[in-house]
């Protein structure tokens, strides 16, 4: 979404379509661009730093990309049924 944002889509569309506030779409925004940033004045660190900062940032962005979808689920009523998955996922 913040990729979407940063490419000139509109921010009431953005958000109207997955369902986000535009304030909190805009504190993606603002925290994506200070962490890349901080990124680019960090590239002198050793690879295996590297490759850890970039499963961080990966692992950050599936998260998000989980609770997204866990909460459109919930607002289209499918709450019940992604409870009875996640918790036969943990047995």
């Amino acid at each position: 979404m913040v990729l979407r944002l940063l490419r000139g889509e509109d921010l009431v569309e953005v958000s109207r379509e997955v369902r986000v506030s535009p304030p909190e779409l805009e504190e993606w925004r603002r925290v994506f661009l200070e962490t890349g940033q901080q990124g680019l004045r960090r590239r002198g660190r050793d690879p295996g730093e590297r490759e850890l900062t970039r499963t961080q940032a990966k692992l950050g962005e599936l998260t998000m990309r989980l609770e997204l979808a866990s909460e459109l689920l919930e607002k289209r009523g499918y709450g019940d049924e992604l409870r009875k998955l996640l918790k036969r996922g943990r047995e």
